[in-house]
């Protein structure tokens, strides 16, 4: 049995989910982990053992290979033991899909840890970008509330993007932001790219051989009605029954 499994703190990798769906159509379980501490606001031994105990959770279920959709998860993933799970992250993924497009000037917005742990500034240096970023924090909080269209979110992208307006494209590393491409568009200027690396992220991933029969799971540590509530409005995913762990 071959069982692959994403997770992320909360809807933001609904939007792998998707494309999965899409593009592989293999049977998913989903984990939100809304009852934890934000990953982002977790200190590295503290995100380090929460993952780990998250991998041997769905191990435990069967799962055999797993997506971090979390930017800030993934910053962990060289420190997390080995479980015999096959597990694939944001931020190789998120490089190679940006060197792809030959950017003249980029630009990073991912949230807080994402940012400070100069992973991205680290790993573009390497093939010699130099880049800019930008703390995107308020919107992931935004998103995950369903919030993808009001006055407080575009006042918040409007500071977020207005030092960087002019980059030739903007890497977008949370995957909640894919939710409110439109509304970032209207921050920069009209030859500016956005770029989505989950297409790259599952692209990768299709090389896995899978079990292609089976059911949908929704799991989350935390509230199961706001899931499912955010989960419609942000990324018009409709998610029938969800159950509540207590992990």
């Amino acid at each position: 049995m071959k069982k692959l499994a994403i997770i992320d703190w909360g809807i933001g990798g609904i939007s792998i989910y998707k494309l999965v769906k899409e593009e592989l159509g293999v049977p998913v379980t989903y984990f939100s982990d809304t009852g934890a501490t934000p990953y982002g606001k977790m200190t590295r031994p503290e995100l380090v053992a929460r993952l780990d105990g998250v991998v041997g959770f769905l191990k435990n279920r069967g799962v055999s290979h797993l997506v971090i959709g979390c930017n800030a998860a993934s910053t962990a993933i060289p420190f997390l033991a080995d479980q015999g799970i096959r597990i694939e992250g944001m931020i190789d993924n998120a490089i190679a899909a940006s060197i792809r497009f030959r950017p003249t000037k980029l630009a990073v917005i991912g949230g807080r840890r994402t940012v400070l742990s100069r992973v991205y500034k680290n790993g573009f240096a390497a093939h010699g970008l130099k880049i800019s970023q930008r703390i995107a924090q308020p919107l992931s909080g935004l998103i995950e509330s369903g919030d993808i269209s009001s006055d407080d979110l575009r006042v918040e992208a409007k500071k977020i993007l207005d030092p960087i307006r002019n980059c030739s494209h903007v890497l977008l590393a949370c995957t909640h932001y894919p939710a409110i491409t439109p509304v970032l568009r209207e921050f920069v200027s009209a030859r500016t790219e956005f770029i989505d690396p989950a297409g790259a992220l599952v692209k990768k991933i299709s090389k896995w051989k899978m079990d292609t029969d089976g059911a949908d799971e929704f799991l989350t540590s935390g509230d199961l009605n706001a899931m499912k509530h955010s989960a419609k409005l942000a990324f018009g995913v409709e998610i029938g029954s969800i159950a509540k762990t207590n992990f």
